[in-house]
């Protein structure tokens, strides 16, 4: 029987540790028999949110688990306790397999299992993971990483995604399948899929590229290449590049696609403009090549996007007239 271990500790989020608990911790050996051996770490009682969860076992019981869950870190700018950092670690150590929900990355990253690796975390926190832990290659646009024995999920809802991918792993789609459909969500978002919220653009601050930002956004609609970049900021390609990964964690290129992509969700979603019409205001050029890269990136075509999200607001005025 496999087994899962939720760490649990004062300052996690209790969405994600809710979410693990109704995957791993319920009863659905009338599902799949055997299911999971499910068992909650901790020091004492501990204080979650409003809720006061007293622990199975304590932090050292990770180590041995099969697989241990790493739930949300509610302060990413205060340091997760040195104890669950440890106690994480060694469980990696000992062979298990280590996954984060949302900002849980940051008590990873703090562990070092992250360090020469892609990951990601809550879309709002991931430029402060990248600068905070350099020697990681963060991913800012998708739902989880699967890395073998080290996994990353995005935020909220996006820890369902990479919980019901754990399930895919041990017992295959159909019974991961089937416990999508006892929560009511989705089966299948793969890893690779966006998150549905853009990276937004970095706060105004004292850094380089500080003016370069507004005056970008205010062309997407525009042609732009990295050399028109660079100029526009006074400094080499190069350079630029590597600012760019000091204040976003991407590249130029990957930056303004995303943007392209953002500004499409958002006409998407206010106005009443056509797919074509759309394109050349994000500087995507046809419908055809917006419908392709909107689809990679976001993980479903304009046209659903714009029926699922679609504003309850009355729609801004059309491009064109």
């Amino acid at each position: 029987m496999p087994t899962v271990a939720l760490a649990v500790t004062d300052g996690v989020l209790h969405l994600e540790l809710s979410l693990a608990i109704e995957v791993f911790g319920a009863d659905l050996t009338h599902i799949a028999d055997p299911w999971y051996s499910f068992s909650l770490c901790g020091p004492n009682t501990v204080q979650v949110g409003r809720f006061t969860i007293e622990p199975d076992h304590g932090l050292d019981h990770l180590a041995r688990a099969d697989t241990v869950i790493v739930p949300g870190w509610a302060d990413t700018d205060q340091d997760p306790p040195a104890e669950l950092v440890e106690a994480v670690r060694a469980a990696h150590e000992a062979g298990a397999r280590v996954a984060s929900l949302c900002t849980g990355a940051f008590i990873l990253a703090a562990a070092g299992l992250l360090d020469g690796k892609r990951a990601t975390t809550h879309w709002a926190h991931t430029r402060q993971l990248a600068l905070r832990h350099p020697k990681i290659t963060v991913d800012p646009d998708v739902l989880y990483v699967d890395n073998g024995s080290v996994l990353t999920s995005a935020g909220k809802a996006a820890a369902m995604d990479l919980c019901l991918h754990l399930v895919r792993l041990d017992h295959g789609s159909s019974i991961a399948n089937k416990i999508a459909r006892r929560l009511v969500v989705p089966p299948h978002r793969d890893g690779g899929q966006a998150q549905f919220i853009a990276t937004p653009v970095p706060e105004p601050g004292n850094h380089p590229l500080a003016d370069l930002f507004p005056w970008v956004l205010g062309r997407l609609d525009e042609p732009l290449t990295v050399e028109d970049l660079a100029r526009r900021a006074r400094m080499s390609s190069r350079h630029l590049g590597r600012h760019f990964k000091q204040v976003t964690g991407t590249t130029p290129l990957q930056w303004l696609h995303t943007q392209r992509i953002r500004h499409a969700q958002e006409l998407l979603e206010t106005t009443d403009n056509t797919v074509d019409a759309i394109a050349t205001a994000t500087g995507m050029g046809t419908a055809t090549t917006l419908r392709r890269h909107f689809a990679r990136t976001v993980g479903v075509p304009p046209d659903t996007y714009r029926r699922t999200f679609r504003s309850q607001a009355r729609p801004g005025p059309r491009l064109g007239g």
